[in-house]
């Protein structure tokens, strides 16, 4: 992975979220079982402080819940915020106007941080209808959740790096945050002898494009997203939190193969602010919100 970037590193414009709770703290702490341990058990003793999500930035990406949120939106948001959960990402509306959605998470306390647009939408004439709603929903971040395949090219995202740069300008004049891009496997394969995620990366400015990494998908990939903490300080606002089973599946978060204490002792580098919980496939996703919750606000890293 090349570190070299033609733009500055200067962190972009970021908006602060929901404070601690200790009322949520201890009970997501008596939720998690009684003599259970984390994967930071292994790594807390170092010369670093161990440290914990902060409870505001623990949030639910909602592609997980869509099946409870298409019979019901509101109460499945309700029962998210009993858990702790205290923010979301919206992905898919199922049915709502994007102001319906925000008067369900002001009744329940929680808050939208980022919505999952379409690049199509976002490149084309539905832009600023997009970040409008934005700002209905009270969120920061719009979200290019995958590219067309035909783009798996260095050509191809460098075409997309180019729109990016345009849209997150869009975006910061709208009064938004920056523009973030969501992974998939295939974002990190090598062609032509270039990784095609690092060529967004690089040349994007950070100051209007930012990327919300899944960490599942950038491990399926083969990158390691502490190594890009590191090289690409103040670009990763957002993450999708999402364990690995051993045969490669999805898992509930803590549940896997992946070593988040580790992966995170440079998430503050990378400028997180959001550790957002994803399952694409859960089989109980209210079980699935209840355990990932459980172990994020438990571990240590």
């Amino acid at each position: 992975m090349r570190s070299r970037s033609r733009f500055s590193t200067a962190p972009g414009t970021r908006r602060a979220f929901l404070g601690t709770s200790l009322g949520l703290a201890a009970a997501a702490v008596a939720a998690f079982p009684a003599g259970a341990t984390t994967s930071a058990e292994a790594t807390t003793a170092t010369d670093r402080p161990a440290r914990l999500i902060p409870r505001g930035g623990i949030g639910m990406h909602l592609y997980t819940m869509r099946d409870p949120l298409a019979v019901d939106f509101h109460g499945t948001l309700e029962r998210l915020a009993e858990i702790g959960y205290a923010t979301v990402g919206v992905s898919g509306r199922h049915g709502n106007s994007a102001a319906g959605i925000r008067r369900m998470l002001d009744a329940t306390g929680l808050r939208a941080v980022l919505e999952h647009v379409a690049y199509d939408t976002l490149r084309g004439p539905g832009l600023g209808q997009a970040l409008a709603d934005l700002h209905t929903l009270g969120a920061a971040w719009p979200v290019v959740p995958s590219l067309p395949g035909a783009l798996h090219t260095p050509a191809g995202f460098r075409e997309v790096a180019r729109e990016f740069n345009r849209i997150g300008q869009a975006a910061r004049e709208a009064g938004l945050g920056r523009l973030l891009f969501h992974n998939h496997g295939n974002d990190h394969a090598t062609v032509d002898g270039e990784v095609l995620y690092d060529i967004l990366v690089e040349e994007t400015d950070p100051e209007l494009v930012g990327f919300e990494l899944d960490v599942y998908w950038a491990a399926k990939g083969g990158a390691d997203p502490a190594r890009y903490f590191v090289q690409h300080p103040h670009r990763f606002p957002a993450l999708h939190v999402k364990d690995m089973a051993p045969d490669g599946s999805f898992a509930d978060v803590g549940s896997g193969t992946l070593d988040f204490a580790a992966m995170f002792q440079d998430a503050h580098t990378g400028g997180v602010k959001q550790w957002l919980v994803e399952h694409d496939s859960p089989a109980d996703p209210f079980a699935t919100a209840r355990n990932s919750y459980a172990y994020l606000a438990a571990l240590r890293y």
